[in-house]
């Protein structure tokens, strides 16, 4: 049941249930012949017919003027006003109803008048109460909504461009691996190439996501991986433990690319004589747990003017942004030697 169905049955029901009490009221103090009767079920009928229409009158002024908006005392004012206008029109139409029924000419006409405001002023002020509180209730739920739409947008924006950061950043890593290739050896360069053309195939695909499974994420990474091998030989040592159960989580496209590629650029690179990465992810109590070694020292990324370090903001954002608060991202030196990144992601 939608709203309006809603609305005007409790609409029906409200003043059907009023004009009834009084209805009862009435014949418990007046004793009718049963002409008298009709016109009191007619005068009945035709009060229910005249609250649901004033009342429905006030909230289409309520609605088109936009009252909800008005400062408190604005909307008192307002309130009052109309609960005052709604009840003396009710109070006139019973007055001229109950004259064929009533004998009220030993009563004053002021103090006969207050007794009908006063008896219809109660329903009417009940009913406008009721709305204002409803209205209230429904604007500030649908405040909260947009509020939520409004940064849920900001920061799918905002994960947008981080992803856009990337791409360009990889592109500049990967063609100087290119370059030097072709210097050492053009028909190895040739085989860089095809890998380079299947990692930027598949960042085309995940640019236009906001996650992917693990399990393409490490197949990047492993063409990536495959490109350098090419280019270090036997200096790059690479170890992958992977769970199985982990490789359909989903997670942020380029995000472990990133990492792996400040692995080789300040580990493997920088190493004397050679190197490792050592990629590992399990599942535990609803997280996913993705570790990765790499030959190297923290210092030299810690610098957010380099690629390093351009690589860990840009992953502690998109983690921020995806995740709020839920999601852990640390980097440290393990040892002397040997630097370990851990990434905790909630599994949706």
């Amino acid at each position: 049941m939608n709203f309006k169905q809603s609305y005007w049955i409790f609409q029906v029901l409200g003043w059907t249930f009023y004009t009834l009490s009084q209805f009862i009221d009435y014949l418990m103090i007046f004793n009718f012949d049963y002409q008298e009767l009709e016109d009191l079920i007619f005068s009945s009928l035709i009060n229910i017919m005249v609250g649901i229409s004033l009342t429905h009158f006030f909230r289409i002024i309520f609605k088109n003027y936009n009252w909800i908006k008005l400062t408190i005392p604005q909307l008192i004012i307002r309130s009052a006003l109309s609960v005052f206008i709604i009840t003396s029109l009710l109070a006139a139409v019973n007055i001229t109803l109950d004259e064929t029924l009533i004998d009220t000419s030993k009563l004053n006409w002021l103090i006969k008048d207050l007794i009908y405001v006063v008896n219809f002023s109660k329903p009417v002020l009940i009913w406008v109460l009721i709305y204002i509180f409803y209205a209230y209730t429904n604007e500030r739920r649908n405040d909260a909504v947009e509020r939520i739409k409004l940064q849920a947008s900001i920061e799918a924006s905002e994960a947008k461009i981080l992803r856009a950061q990337i791409n360009p950043h990889f592109m500049f890593n990967a063609l100087n691996s290119i370059r030097a290739l072709i210097l050492e050896d053009p028909s190895i360069a040739q085989k860089g190439i095809t890998q380079l053309s299947n990692i930027l195939r598949s960042a085309l695909v995940a640019d236009r996501k906001t996650t992917i499974s693990l399990k393409e994420e490490l197949k990047t990474i492993e063409d990536y991986l495959e490109l350098e091998k090419i280019r270090y030989e036997e200096r790059l040592q690479i170890k992958w433990q992977i769970e199985p159960a982990s490789l359909s989580v989903q997670v942020p496209p380029m995000m472990l690319q990133t990492l792996v590629e400040n692995a080789i650029k300040h580990g493997v690179q920088k190493a004397s004589r050679w190197g490792f990465v050592e990629i590992f992810t399990q599942i535990s109590e609803g997280f996913l747990w993705i570790k990765i070694r790499n030959t190297g020292t923290l210092r030299n990324t810690e610098n957010t003017n380099e690629d390093g370090g351009f690589g860990l903001t840009n992953t502690q954002k998109r983690l921020k942004i995806l995740y709020h608060n839920k999601a852990i991202f640390d980097i440290f030196q393990e040892d002397s030697l040997v630097v370990c990144a851990i990434i905790k992601i909630p599994i949706i």
